[in-house]
């Protein structure tokens, strides 16, 4: 078991099998669809309260998402299990080269990492947005959703992967088409 678990890459049969046991898990054992992107308005709301108490305890968005008026729950905890998870697995795979400008952005983009970092940083919020504005993450619609045959979800998937391809496919013209 533990060979497994120090491969760099894994099979993405197993991985995905892996999410969707998780994904019943959550159904079985919390009676909740496994999402993400909740824990960041729960984040926020969180660090703002620091300052803010009032504010944030007589605002309806973010009472919406505070559970008994506290921001960490299993989601946040899950959020904060795949940052580590990840940095567990790249421990045991012996992965740890960051690649901090890849190569396919630095043939069109160049290699400036303050460029690559503000690119993620404004295509992550701009993703964060719109998995807000349709009332759910790519792990909320994308996986949970779909396994309940929610026709919203599999809208929002085949939108998602649209989307995805029509970018990579402007940012990096015939070298995207090839990593797609």
């Amino acid at each position: 078991m533990l060979s497994a678990l120090r491969k760099s890459r894994w099979s993405p049969y197993v991985a995905g099998a892996g999410i969707g046991v998780l994904s019943w898990a959550t159904f079985g054992l919390m009676g909740k669809a496994l999402g993400a992107s909740t824990s960041y308005v729960q984040a926020v709301g969180l660090l703002e309260s620091l300052f803010a108490h009032d504010h944030v305890a007589h605002n309806a968005y973010y009472a919406k998402y505070l559970v008994d008026g506290n921001a960490i729950d299993w989601q946040m905890m899950l959020v904060i299990g795949l940052v580590l998870g990840a940095a567990l697995s790249a421990w045991l795979g012996k992965s740890h080269e960051v690649e901090r400008v890849p190569t396919l952005w630095a043939k069109r983009f160049g290699d400036s990492k303050p460029l690559r970092y503000a690119a993620a940083f404004v295509g992550g919020v701009l993703l964060l947005f719109g998995a807000r504005l349709a009332g759910g993450c790519t792990s909320g619609h994308g996986i949970s959703g779909t396994l309940q045959l929610a026709v919203g979800s599999w809208l929002f998937f085949v939108s998602f992967f649209a989307a995805g391809l029509a970018t990579a496919f402007t940012l990096y013209g015939k070298e995207g088409r090839s990593h797609v």
